[in-house]
């Protein structure tokens, strides 16, 4: 069962990772940047929300235990 639930929670970040990226790169598109400077945008976000979770699971993986 904690293996569902970790390949879940992973996908969760990814789908939440894969729409932030999209938003920001409709933004930077909606604010006339090129399409590599929106991609370059979409692909920092994409990181930064995976890094974010990255960290938030393991402080939270520390207070656990």
């Amino acid at each position: 069962m904690a293996v569902a639930v970790a390949l879940l929670s992973a996908a969760l970040v990814i789908v939440v990772a894969l729409l932030a990226a999209v938003g920001a790169g409709k933004l930077a598109r909606l604010d006339s940047a090129t399409y590599p400077a929106a991609l370059n945008r979409a692909a920092t976000v994409f990181a930064a929300v995976v890094t974010l979770a990255a960290t938030v699971t393991a402080a939270l993986a520390a207070l656990l235990n």
